[in-house]
């Protein structure tokens, strides 16, 4: 049987290291001042995230997104034993493109030197789901023979677009810079528990408005028509989120999710080395823990140095795990996210 197998794994996150005592102090270039611009403190930040520090770009416009994707793409290649021009197909998650058109994915193709024909380049806006979403898709093109060498890319730079004032506190503490990427091809294997075992992908439109940037709101004529200096009547500029709900929410998808991975391939806890949640909050990944009855000792998160950097959590929290020792080739891993949308889903597979 031809199933999906994971060939390379690689990450990136800039060196600026931005934690949170620096954070009160930072202006909309993210360069510190000396008084203080927003009103937290470190012990509010960790209160209601668990977020210590996270990672910027430098503040001088030269990094995209799609650098920060070529970086963690590049080391995906490499560790798979591959040249850039053996991928027949790249899919990039990211809510922070590069432009608001052509796709980011293209982009990074031109940076890999990969050749103009041979590659198709999709991007998925599922935001914190986008992995997921995009695992379900990759496994499909492999197991149908369409693609043969595909690199998934969950890539971010947040920085650039946070509200650096009170106002914008409760988003704004959570976000950080950073990318993620595997590359994935196929195999003969008869085990159902090799490779990509299981992915699900879920949607709700009615959470649409809880969390969200309008910038590009097209029902405006001229759908950029904002003063950029007037910071109080041109909220769109920033992501605006309804904490509550969207935690709520959080909360019950991803346990949902899980469980019915679970339940769906017969695996228990005793079966998969790791859970890898959605770094959106650590507060979040406590309480699915709990409720989803997962064993803490198995979870893995980057959440208190990374920040959320959306669609690149989970490749990025594995990545980094396994340079630190603890995952290993051969170990299984569960994964749930949630993403604005809302979006949710999970997936169950075999490094």
């Amino acid at each position: 049987m031809l199933r999906t197998k994971i060939l390379g794994l690689g990450s990136y996150v800039p060196d600026r290291v931005v934690t949170n005592e620096e954070i009160p102090f930072l202006d909309h270039k993210h360069v510190r001042q000396a008084t203080q611009q927003t009103q937290t403190d470190d012990a509010w930040i960790q209160q209601r995230t668990g977020i210590k520090e996270r990672r910027y770009v430098p503040n001088d416009a030269t990094v995209a997104t799609s650098d920060l994707a070529l970086e963690a793409a590049k080391r995906a290649i490499a560790d798979a034993g591959l040249q850039p021009n053996d991928i027949d197909c790249i899919i990039l998650g990211t809510l922070s493109p590069d432009f608001h058109f052509p796709g980011t994915a293209v982009i990074v193709q031109h940076k890999l030197g990969i050749s103009r024909a041979g590659c198709a380049c999709f991007d998925i806006r599922q935001q914190c789901s986008a992995f997921v979403y995009g695992l379900q898709m990759a496994d499909a093109f492999v197991r149908t023979g369409m693609y043969k060498r595909i690199l998934l890319i969950g890539a971010e730079l947040h920085s650039h677009s946070l509200d650096y004032s009170t106002r914008g506190r409760d988003v704004m503490v959570l976000f950080g810079d950073g990318a993620g990427a595997m590359v994935l091809g196929p195999m003969e294997s008869d085990d159902s528990r090799a490779g990509i075992i299981y992915t699900s992908a879920n949607a709700d439109g009615s959470g649409a408005n809880d969390l969200n940037l309008k910038i590009f709101d097209i029902r405006r004529l001229p759908y950029l028509d904002y003063n950029p200096a007037d910071r109080e009547t041109n909220q769109q500029m920033y992501p605006q989120m309804d904490g509550k709900r969207v935690f709520l929410n959080a909360v019950r998808g991803m346990v949902m999710s899980t469980q019915a991975a679970l339940a769906k391939t017969g695996l228990g806890w005793d079966d998969i080395q790791w859970f890898v949640p959605h770094q959106a909050n650590l507060r979040i990944n406590e309480k699915v823990v709990e409720v989803a009855k997962i064993p803490p000792a198995k979870v893995l998160n980057t959440i208190e140095f990374y920040g959320n950097t959306t669609a690149a959590t989970v490749p990025l929290t594995i990545d980094y795990w396994r340079q630190q020792g603890k995952v290993k080739r051969g170990d299984r891993i569960a994964s749930s996210v949630f993403g604005s949308g809302y979006t949710w889903g999970a997936a169950i597979f075999t490094l």
